[in-house]
């Protein structure tokens, strides 16, 4: 890996990335990153796909119990998650250094959880802008990812070869850039406060009609309830729900004219029922996936749901 335009050897975050060819060369560029924060005396997470776990901990034999692991496939399904996992292990241990090993990016992916795991990326460095040391390692499949995936990788990462590093600039280039329009098809009503609770029968009706169980269905509901109440309190009263499906999946996404200025909304629990991300907090730990983008355009969060 190449360092561009930071310390390398200075504390802080250091975020990297390893491209890889095959499970030898995922394990040639992990291990030694993993064996060296032991050897430091450092706390190692790796938060890694299951097939990826095994062999690692194979790889590191005697010393596979000196790391702690996560099923970056169940914690990390959607991208928003994986901040937060983060974050509870860099507190969990102080300002003592630590290391992590994390592959949002794995091979398999929907193409729209890639793009959210590019801006997952770059919001990390704004997350751990101020950590007092952390060392995280992300490795990406060069034979099995798209050339854009490698190539947003290069300019997330402060630490890679060939790295493009767009700083925080990236982020917010990121968080304000449009979504792809909805789809011709697309349902559309527009909402406020007397229209919420025909709003939610609304979305029941849409969830079941395109095949969500009764679990999957009340969680939609109440994710779009959340965002719609946020419209309605944060962003002048009202907003526009869309709604489509395909065979994969149920789409709703909740717009309104207010403007998000926090990069990291949603990817820290809001701590209070008045605060305004708390509606995409929930949402985050509710929908199989979410994407949030904003601007002084307005704000859309559009959330997935798989069939």
């Amino acid at each position: 890996m190449t360092a561009t335009g930071v310390d390398a050897g200075r504390a802080g975050f250091r975020h990297s990335a390893a491209f890889y060819s095959g499970l030898d060369g995922l394990l040639d560029a992990v291990v030694p990153f993993v064996r060296e924060g032991l050897d430091a005396g450092e706390p190692v997470l790796v938060a890694e796909v299951p097939e990826h776990l095994e062999a690692l901990r194979c790889a590191l034999d005697g010393d596979a119990d000196r790391v702690a692991y996560l099923d970056i496939a169940a914690i990390g399904a959607n991208p928003a998650r994986i901040i937060p996992a983060w974050r509870a292990f860099v507190a969990d241990h102080g300002d003592r250094p630590v290391r992590g090993v994390g592959e949002p990016a794995w091979v398999g992916r929907r193409p729209v959880e890639l793009e959210e795991c590019r801006l997952h990326e770059a919001l990390l460095n704004v997350a751990f802008d101020d950590a007092a040391d952390f060392s995280l390692l992300c490795p990406y499949d060069r034979d099995g990812l798209p050339a854009e995936v490698l190539a947003g990788a290069q300019r997330t990462h402060p630490f890679v070869e060939g790295a493009t590093y767009g700083g925080h600039d990236d982020a917010a280039t990121q968080f304000s850039a449009a979504l792809a329009p909805a789809p011709a098809g697309a349902v559309e009503e527009g909402f406020d406060l007397e229209r919420l609770s025909g709003l939610r029968r609304r979305v029941r009706d849409l969830a079941l009609a395109a095949g969500l169980g009764d679990e999957a269905t009340d969680e939609v509901v109440l994710a779009v309830h959340e965002l719609a109440c946020n419209s309605v309190e944060h962003a002048g009263g009202s907003g526009v729900l869309r709604s489509w499906s395909d065979p994969c999946s149920l789409v709703m996404e909740v717009s309104d004219g207010g403007t998000i200025t926090d990069l990291l909304v949603g990817r820290e629990q809001a701590m209070s029922l008045s605060d305004c991300g708390r509606g995409v907090w929930l949402a985050n730990q509710l929908c199989d996936l979410v994407q949030l983008r904003s601007s002084a355009a307005g704000t859309t969060v559009r959330l997935h749901s798989w069939l």
